[in-house]
């Protein structure tokens, strides 16, 4: 069986594979584009604060609130950025 980080790091793969695409979809909003990067932004994050959560106090990051609050910060803006992004996108279809 495969062990989570072995899964993380594979989910990788096929992520990139959608932001390619998306990011050359002429329809996709591009506020939204960026929501969708900043969730890579957020993974970036999230391992070195893992890491340092591990290392310097034995602790999964998620047990570490400075820590942990401070990566998830990365992943609220990511969503703020989707939900505007689209939220534009629906308005300026409704006012066609």
């Amino acid at each position: 069986m495969m062990s989570k980080e072995t899964l993380f790091a594979l989910s990788l793969f096929p992520y990139l594979g959608f932001l390619w695409f998306i990011s050359r979809t002429p329809q996709m909003p591009r506020l939204g584009l960026y929501g969708f990067y900043g969730t890579l932004v957020f993974v970036a994050v999230t391992i070195p604060a893992g890491i340092y959560a591990k290392v310097a106090y034995g602790e999964a990051l998620a047990n570490i609130d400075w820590l942990h609050g401070g990566a998830e910060v990365f992943l609220t803006l990511s969503n703020i950025l989707l939900v505007l992004g689209f939220s534009k996108a629906v308005q300026e279809l409704r006012n066609r």
